[in-house]
């Protein structure tokens, strides 16, 4: 195989209490992302979306994690990529994850999948690190492994899969930016030892829930006393947005990633759907423009189209 054509999807990070730890992966929207084995030294690439990310693939979050894998690499010269970016970059649902797990699992696939999906995650979080100035892996995991991912060590990587009951997620995405690294930064340093605590309960509480397909635990462990109250000031109307949600039957959720965008968890589509027009119902009246999705959580990650 010389060349191989995947879908990457999105992913929500964090899941409201599990900063830089949690994440799920979502079925849609998905990036699409055409590698090829090049006799070109490095990597080459070719953008054909709207977004003008750099070519330059020292600049590049797809770029930096495949010459990571090249220094592996002695037998080939470089890779071609054609990239279609669909997850606008900044939207807080994985746009950058997106990017570096997808040619990472492509390569892979080139490569006769000679590396393990931890192996793709410790490759891909060198390109995560360009958008965000940190290596995390709360939206590389999931969007490599599928499903929800706990990242219970970033070095050494530990990752494990969590079990979950039947879910569904709904997005606002307010066409704002917020850049993970200003997200980042805004963070206290240091945090009481009363908060420490109450956030690791919640923690403890909601990946208990999800392995026990306890939909009422869930919703009560879906408080976030260390991050929200920071991150929150970015996104307009994020608590009117997030109280409706609540009344129209979400189980609860918050920002996604470093934000803008806003999740909602449901046990339901058709709860989902009414999230959806809660969700609408209060943008609609602000004057910003946005987007709405609900996907269901995606059980296997990037997949080879």
């Amino acid at each position: 195989m010389n060349s191989v054509k995947v879908k990457s999807p999105a992913t929500v990070a964090n899941i409201v209490c599990g900063f830089d730890i949690l994440g799920l992966c979502l079925d849609n929207p998905c990036d699409e992302f055409t590698l090829s084995l090049s006799d070109k030294v490095g990597v080459t690439i070719e953008n054909i979306d709207e977004y003008n990310l750099p070519t330059d693939a020292t600049k590049n979050v797809s770029g930096v994690a495949l010459l990571k894998m090249l220094e592996q690499e002695k037998n080939i010269k470089g890779f071609h990529l054609i990239s279609n970016k669909i997850i606008k970059p900044g939207s807080g649902i994985g746009s950058s994850a997106a990017s570096a797990a997808g040619v990472m699992v492509a390569a892979n696939y080139l490569l006769s999948k000679k590396y393990s999906k931890q192996q793709l995650v410790d490759f891909a979080i060198f390109g995560e690190e360009v958008a965000s100035g940190a290596k995390h892996a709360d939206n590389i995991a999931p969007a490599v492994f599928g499903g929800i991912t706990l990242i219970r060590s970033n070095n050494p990587l530990d990752i494990i899969s969590i079990d979950y009951p039947e879910l569904f997620v709904t997005i606002l995405h307010p066409q704002i930016e917020v850049k993970t690294a200003d997200a980042r930064n805004i963070l206290p340093k240091e945090i009481p030892l009363k908060n420490a605590v109450t956030q690791w309960a919640n923690v403890a509480g909601l990946v208990t829930g999800f392995m026990q397909h306890d939909y009422d635990l869930i919703s009560r462990s879906l408080e976030d006393v260390v991050v929200e109250p920071y991150r929150s000031k970015l996104i307009p109307y994020f608590y009117e947005v997030k109280n409706a949600c609540k009344n129209a039957g979400a189980l609860g959720g918050g920002i996604s990633g470093s934000g803008p965008s806003i999740f909602m968890l449901s046990r339901t589509a058709e709860t989902a759907t009414s999230v959806e027009l809660a969700m609408k119902e209060v943008y609609s009246k602000t004057g910003i423009e946005f987007h709405t999705h609900i996907s269901s959580i995606n059980k296997t990650g990037v997949s080879v189209v």
